[in-house]
């Protein structure tokens, strides 16, 4: 492991039902990073997110935060991994505000009622920075799609964890609040934590991450800053598609134009 790596993975392979998903994946990560991870559909972006949390099995070694993943306990996995699905689904009719406080679960809140000071400011933090103080007391399953999307960061937020990896996070939002998540993912690793976010929008990608990880039939074709590892090369192999280059108020722009 680099000394700056705070998440490391060495010969990563993943086999789900017989089939190589992940093929010899090696990555070293840093704090206070916003790496975004991207790639055709079925390139083994969500089971990349979650081999690195120990969610499915995985042979080769990951280290976080200089302790092998493995020889960690549930709980501690769950205190350094803040994990956000995709689809944001919620079968339980609780208010918002409690499903904000699951996230503080791994740090013994286990009634939403009965928080510590601690957890309570981490629960307000986490829904401030995500805009959803005023339904906080509403059902969640009364909120619309994007509401729900934004309750979920919240919960992922409250954590308080060193590394957060969020699988599409922006699918189901309106353009202003695809914006506000980034921004906020991004301040969020400005703090010093370790952001692995997933997401098709490669103008999102280009405009704030650190770091791209390209994904292509299970292997890391390209990383590197966005220009770089959205190379015109990468671009024509991995995504089949030529992109329109630019920048704008100092961030690069990359917008997808046609396909080739």
């Amino acid at each position: 492991m680099t000394a700056s790596a705070f998440l490391t993975a060495r010969g990563l392979n993943v086999k789900l039902t017989g089939r190589l998903v992940l093929n010899d994946i090696s990555l070293a990560l840093s704090p206070g990073h916003l790496v975004a991870l991207v790639g055709p559909n079925g390139a083994g972006k969500t089971t990349l997110l979650r081999a690195l949390a120990g969610l499915v099995p995985s042979d080769g070694v990951i280290h976080v935060g200089g302790d092998v993943l493995s020889s960690l306990a549930l709980r501690e996995r769950a205190r350094r991994f803040a994990y956000l699905p995709q689809g944001h689904i919620v079968h339980w009719p609780l208010p918002a505000r409690d499903i904000v406080a699951l996230g503080r679960y791994p740090h013994g809140a286990t009634d939403p009622a009965r928080l510590t000071a601690r957890d309570a400011e981490a629960v307000l933090r986490a829904m401030q920075a995500t805009d959803v103080m005023e339904f906080g007391e509403r059902r969640v399953t009364e909120l619309s799609g994007g509401e729900r999307s934004r309750v979920a960061l919240a919960r992922v937020l409250a954590v308080e964890a060193p590394v957060i990896l969020a699988d599409e996070p922006t699918s189901s939002l309106d353009p202003r609040h695809q914006i506000d998540v980034m921004k906020t993912l991004r301040l969020v690793a400005d703090q010093g934590v370790l952001v692995i976010v997933v997401t098709h929008d490669l103008g999102l990608a280009a405009r704030f991450a650190d770091t791209v990880l390209v994904l292509s039939d299970g292997r890391l074709v390209s990383q590197g800053a966005p220009a770089e590892a959205l190379s015109e090369q990468v671009m024509g192999q991995v995504f089949r598609i030529s992109a329109y280059r630019a920048e704008y108020q100092r961030e690069a722009v990359i917008v997808p134009w046609a396909e080739i």
